[in-house]
């Protein structure tokens, strides 16, 4: 059945970017490579065994190492630990994967940074951030799950602070689920799942370590994973929709399943005075759409457009489709073609409710 279509089209706009941030956030694979350190002082200890427990064999340049950074050489976490009785030469910073200056005068600072450049080696010279390429930033470890935080060197403090928030969120467990993940990831491309199919099979997953993160991961775990996976599989023939409501318009009432119906949706119709912060909650590789459409008895074409067969779309704004009004026409519309169509709720009301909007009245009460 085809769905009808407005003979005008509505407004279509820039699609929301990307926010600019202050600092790209990469993460290094060292296992077995040359990691180069400058200094043996106490700052340089952690610094050393981060890079260690990485994998990387550091070889550290001091003629002077500190009592800690003889214990650490001695049990390494990870990759060896060597030091060199001398002060660091340019050519030893060829074919490092990174170089590390524990260096306080700014003159011998400079020409750290100078050789490791000439050399194409990134370069941090600690607590000296204009002699950097990279910082290091505040760690949550449940390795292989590893999450960084930087404020840029702002405010250090902070980041120690969110890192705490984070570290009571995650119990020590879920390593065990993310080793799982890890092993269990060729499996999962064996069965050649589409998109949709496996992020059902990862979601299935995080549902089940969050359920029982003390649990040590079973067969049984990765079969009901991969059974969700297939029931999605038969699943997404047809298109479907789900009508995301953003509340009130803050970011903050944002539920947390109406961002998982962004974060699993192929194609993300807004407007344009939807939050840029709610959008941001979408895939970055997502479609975005922006369609400003009037209330009326016929479905926007660009909307139309994007109904493809095993596309799931998220439609985004703010209210609740369960009651607000500004929801119904959709919902009749969408309902009228071969599509599925689901809804989940923001918190708090929409901006434009007006006392006869049943949104409206269910919250006065």
């Amino acid at each position: 059945m085809s769905l009808p279509t407005t003979p005008q089209e509505p407004d279509a706009l820039q699609p929301i970017r990307m926010e600019r941030l202050a600092t790209l956030p990469i993460f290094l694979k060292l296992g077995k490579k040359r990691a180069v350190m400058a200094g043996g002082s106490l700052p340089a200890v952690w610094k050393a065994e981060l890079l260690s427990a990485c994998g990387a064999d550091v070889t550290i340049f001091t003629a002077e190492p500190c009592p800690e950074l003889l214990d650490l050489v001695v049990s390494p976490p990870g990759g060896p630990i060597d030091i060199v009785a001398r002060d660091w030469r340019p050519d030893d910073l060829v074919g490092a994967a990174v170089a590390i200056g524990a260096i306080e005068e700014e003159e011998d600072a400079t020409a750290f940074r100078d050789a490791a450049r000439q050399a194409g080696v990134p370069v941090n010279v600690i607590d000296k951030p204009a002699f950097c390429d990279f910082q290091f930033g505040t760690i949550v470890g449940r390795s292989p799950l590893v999450i960084g935080i930087s404020t840029d060197g702002a405010a250090p403090v902070f980041g120690q602070v969110v890192r705490a928030r984070i570290e009571a969120l995650l119990p020590q467990g879920l390593r065990r689920w993310a080793e799982a993940a890890r092993d269990w990831r060729p499996a999962v491309q064996a069965y050649g799942f589409d998109f949709r199919s496996r992020r059902r099979f990862w979601e299935a997953f995080t549902d089940r370590a969050f359920a029982a993160v003390d649990k040590e991961p079973l067969d049984t775990d990765f079969d009901a994973c991969r059974d969700a996976a297939l029931s999605q599989r038969v699943a997404s023939t047809a298109a479907s929709v789900v009508l995301v409501g953003a509340g009130s318009g803050h970011p903050d009432d944002m539920t947390l399943r109406g961002i998982r119906a962004l974060q699993t949706a192929d194609v993300v119709i807004h407007g344009s005075d939807v939050a840029e912060p709610i959008v941001a909650f979408a895939r970055r590789e997502a479609v975005k759409v922006v369609v400003n459409a009037p209330l009326g008895s016929t479905l926007p074409a660009m909307v139309q457009e994007q109904l493809q067969p095993g596309r799931r779309v998220a439609w985004l704004d703010r209210g609740n489709p369960d009651l607000c009004e500004r929801w119904v026409a959709r919902a009749v519309q969408l309902a009228a073609g071969t599509v599925t169509v689901e809804a989940t709720s923001g918190l708090g009301l929409c901006p434009d409710c007006t006392p006869d909007c049943p949104a409206w009245i269910k919250q006065s009460r």
